[in-house]
C-alpha cells in the first residue's frame, strides 16, 4: 500500500472515530452527569498523553502570561465547555442530530473567525455558510414531529449540540492569538491536563458517587478518553503527515456521515440507548452539511490563510502549529507530529 493510500485510510479513520463521539456521548448521559464525565474522560487520557510526550521527548511548554490565559481560555472552551454541551444536548436530542450540527464545524469556524477578524468572506464561504445553517434548519424544523414537548426537548438539545460546536470555533480562534504556537502533541496534552484542572471541581459538586452509574455510561467515557481524543489525534496526524492538506480535508466531510451510520447502527444493536432512528432530516441536513464542507474547502483553497476544514479539524485534535500545513516535511518523518522549535 503506497503512503498515499495509508494517509486515506488513516484520515478516514480519524474522522470515523469523531464521529463516534455524539453516540458515545449519549451512552455518557444516560448516566453520569456532564462535568463528572468530562473529568473522568481527562483522567483517562492525561496518563497516556504524558507516556507519549516522554516517548516522544517533547518539553513541556513555558507560555508567558498572555500565552498562559489563552491557553486557560482554550480549555475552558473547547476541552470543557464543548464536552459538557455536547453531554447535555444528546441527553435530549437525537444523536444522528448531533452528528449533523457537530458537522457544521468548519462552517461555523470559519463564520467566528470573519465576525472576530472582521474579514470580507468569499462567495464559495458565504454559500459554505448558509448550505451548513439549512442542515442544521433541517434536523431541526423538520415536519412530522407534531410539536410538544419532544419536539421542544430535540430542539433545546440541538441548541446545546450547536453551542459546543460554537465553543470549539472560539477554541480554534484563541489558538491564532498564541504568541509561540505549540506543537501538536505538546498541545493536546496542555490541554487535556487544563481540562482536568477546570472540571474537577465542578464534577466533584455534581456528587455522582451517590447514586448508580450503568455500565455503558463508564464504557462510553473510556471510549471516548481512549479512541476519538487518544487514537483520533494519532490517526489523523499519522494521515495528514502523507496527504496535502487539501487531500485531508476531504476526509472531513466523513465526520457528519459517519455519525448518522454509527447512530443508526447503534440503534438497530440497542434502540432503548438512543431512542431514534435516523430519518430524511438527518440525510438531508448531513447532505447541506457536506455541501457546506466541500465550499469552506474550495475558499480555503482560494484564499491563503482562510479557514481550512483540515485545519479545523486538526486544531480540534490538537491544535495544529498556526498556519502548517499538513504535508510539511517535518510532519512526514513521523507518525506522530515532530516538535521541532515549536516549544
Amino acid at each position: 500500500m503506497s503512503e498515499r493510500s495509508k494517509g486515506m485510510w488513516l484520515c478516514a479513520l480519524a474522522m470515523v472515530t469523531v464521529g463516534s463521539t455524539v453516540v458515545a456521548s449519549k451512552l455518557i448521559a444516560s448516566g453520569l452527569p456532564p462535568f463528572t464525565a468530562t473529568a473522568l474522560r481527562f483522567a483517562l487520557a492525561l496518563p497516556v498523553f504524558v507516556v507519549l510526550m516522554g516517548f516522544m521527548r517533547a518539553r513541556w511548554p513555558r507560555p508567558d502570561r498572555h500565552d498562559a490565559v489563552l491557553l486557560l481560555c482554550q480549555a475552558a472552551a473547547g476541552s470543557v465547555g464543548y464536552t459538557v454541551l455536547l453531554i447535555l444536548g444528546v441527553r435530549w436530542a437525537p444523536a444522528a442530530d448531533a452528528g449533523v450540527v457537530t458537522g457544521t464545524l468548519p462552517a461555523m469556524a470559519a463564520l467566528v473567525a470573519v465576525l472576530a477578524l472582521r474579514e470580507r468572506p468569499g462567495r464559495y464561504l458565504i454559500g459554505g455558510i448558509v448550505l451548513a445553517s439549512l442542515g442544521v434548519l433541517a434536523i431541526t424544523l423538520r415536519p412530522g414531529d407534531g410539536g410538544g414537548e419532544r419536539t421542544s426537548t430535540a430542539l433545546l438539545g440541538n441548541l446545546l449540540v450547536l453551542g459546543a460546536v460554537a465553543l470549539e470555533s472560539l477554541f480554534i480562534l484563541l489558538n491564532k492569538r498564541l504568541r509561540v504556537p505549540l506543537a501538536p502533541l505538546v498541545q493536546s496534552t496542555a490541554m487535556v491536563a487544563l481540562g482536568l484542572l477546570l472540571s474537577v471541581v465542578p464534577a466533584l459538586l455534581e456528587r455522582a458517587w451517590l447514586r448508580p452509574v450503568p455500565a455503558e455510561a463508564l464504557a462510553g467515557v473510556a471510549y471516548y478518553a481512549l479512541v476519538p481524543t487518544v487514537a483520533g489525534f494519532l490517526l489523523w496526524y499519522a494521515g495528514a503527515a502523507r496527504l496535502r492538506g487539501a487531500e485531508a480535508a476531504l476526509f472531513t466531510a466523513l465526520m457528519p456521515v459517519s455519525a448518522l451510520v454509527l447512530a443508526a447502527w447503534w440503534l438497530g444493536e440497542a434502540v432503548g440507548w438512543l431512542g431514534e432512528a435516523v430519518g430524511w432530516a438527518q440525510v438531508a441536513g448531513a447532505a447541506c452539511v457536506l455541501g457546506a464542507v466541500g465550499l469552506v474547502s474550495l475558499d480555503g483553497r482560494r484564499r491563503e490563510g482562510a479557514v481550512k476544514p483540515a485545519d479545523v479539524y486538526s486544531q480540534s485534535f490538537a491544535c495544529r502549529k498556526a498556519h502548517g500545513e499538513g504535508s510539511s516535511s517535518a510532519h512526514r518523518k513521523s507518525n506522530i507530529p515532530e516538535q521541532g522549535n515549536s516549544t
